[in-house]
């Protein structure tokens, strides 16, 4: 079987919930291309399912060095982010994340998972003009939509008081 077979493979098993053969078997692929970007993301995510988010830190760095693309570094950058605070290396997870929104600021997953990291980092503030710009503009909800221009607003003004 050739490496694009076993690799889809291994995310089909990993699909089918069959997530330790999923792994060896990605684990065996980057063995065999350990320069291989997209070999070594799906690696780190492999371990991220498994709950060992410390072991897909290295795969993580490696595949954001490599050539992925768009799509896939930035699941990559959200990736690593995510997996650090997930081990309470916060600082290091507010970094990855920047890095992430500088190379796809529109990303609103990444925007997400760096206010959960600024939250970690007791930066509420920006933490929740983060989550309700994200809100506002993403909810489909009626009620939420009916107070957009409001919501966006006091985002950023939360401790303001107007008398």
């Amino acid at each position: 079987m050739n490496e694009r077979n076993q690799l889809q493979r291994a995310i089909d098993l990993r699909s089918n919930g069959e997530l330790q053969q999923s792994n060896q078997l990605l684990l065996d692929l980057v063995e065999q291309h350990p320069n291989d970007a997209y070999v070594n993301y799906q690696c780190a995510w492999s371990f991220d399912v498994l709950g060992e988010e410390s072991k897909a830190v290295p795969y993580y760095k490696e595949a954001i060095q490599g050539n992925l693309n768009e799509e896939d570094l930035a699941n990559a950058y959200l990736g690593l982010g995510s997996t650090y605070r997930a081990l309470g290396e916060y600082e290091n997870s507010k970094h990855m994340l920047e890095k992430g929104l500088e190379k796809f600021p529109h990303n609103l997953a990444i925007q997400v998972f760096y206010a959960m990291t600024l939250f970690n980092l007791n930066e509420h503030e920006r933490s929740m003009e983060l989550l309700l710009k994200n809100l506002a503009s993403t909810s489909s909800d009626p009620q939420i939509q009916t107070y957009k221009k409001s919501i966006i607003f006091y985002s950023d003004k939360l401790n303001e008081v107007w008398k």
